[in-house]
């Protein structure tokens, strides 16, 4: 699958001085993301999206908001994005 990391590609890039406090993946896919959409205040609720929600809607999200210009809030993005992509994802299962 494109876009997903493995975990060698993960582990090179754990540095246990910074992420001392992370021990799964999921954790630091969730610390990553908060990075790169800028908002390390929210950091918690990636953590709980990371581990709950499939990765694949997280990837698609991550990606839109990456792809888009001019974003004020990046993370206002990516979660209404995350939302839209739950409501098609349901509406195909039904």
């Amino acid at each position: 699958m494109a876009g997903f990391n493995s975990t060698a590609d993960i582990l090179k890039r754990f540095n246990p001085v910074e992420d001392k406090y992370i021990s799964r993946e999921f954790q630091k896919y969730a610390y990553d993301l908060a990075l790169e959409l800028g908002d390390e205040k929210h950091k918690s609720l990636y953590m709980r999206l990371a581990k709950t929600a499939p990765r694949q809607l997280l990837e698609q999200a991550r990606y839109f908001v990456k792809d888009a210009a001019h974003v004020e809030n990046r993370g206002r993005l990516f979660m209404w994005k995350l939302a839209q992509l739950k409501r098609e994802s349901g509406k195909g299962k039904t």
